[in-house]
């Protein structure tokens, strides 16, 4: 019966890492798309505070008459609105300008096309948005592939060594990149 038994535990063991590599194949296919669109837009967004793939475009908002110069930028959704010249109907900033007696801003802004902003959108998805069920699916099937990696090949295989030492490397390299 020992033998049996050692016969079946020398079968799992070797259908544990047959299992993993079906499981990480198939998973890997199934979010190979949407891989793709992560590391494209996550590529775009490097250069978010660069004038990269944006186009400007006029915008006009009615606001209220008198709104001070400190609101004006959070009422436009402008960050750091810096006024160059206040007169005393006019407020004019660097992207346009707001009249104080109509409440009429005109101003300019720069966007990225409307594809680009929702692969962007992708990205910063907060419990707030629907999207962020499929970025906890993503996170956890990354951590599933980053793991699965170690179990996919027999304990004491050369691959499996070669393998850590790859990973130890990387996971160097990451605490590097982080620290500096």
């Amino acid at each position: 019966m020992s033998t049996e038994h050692t016969q079946s535990d020398a079968k799992k063991k070797r259908n544990l890492p047959s299992k993993f590599r079906i499981y990480h194949r198939y998973l890997g296919f199934f979010l190979a798309g949407i891989m793709s669109i992560y590391a494209l837009s996550g590529v775009v967004m490097i250069f978010r505070t660069t004038d990269f793939l944006k186009k400007e475009k006029q915008m006009e908002r009615q606001l209220e008459p008198n709104v001070p110069a400190e609101e004006l930028g959070r009422q436009l959704f402008i960050r750091n609105l810096e006024v160059v010249e206040e007169t005393g109907d006019q407020i004019r900033f660097r992207e346009g300008s707001y009249d104080k007696t109509t409440g009429l801003a005109t101003y300019t802004v720069k966007e990225l096309p409307t594809v680009i902003q929702k692969l962007e959108g992708m990205h910063k998805a907060t419990v707030n948005r629907p999207m962020f069920f499929l970025n906890i699916f993503f996170g956890v099937s990354l951590l599933f592939f980053s793991l699965s990696s170690f179990f996919m090949f027999m304990p004491g295989s050369t691959v499996l060594r070669k393998g850590l030492y790859f990973a130890l490397g990387g996971l160097v390299l990451a605490v590097v990149m982080v620290l500096l």
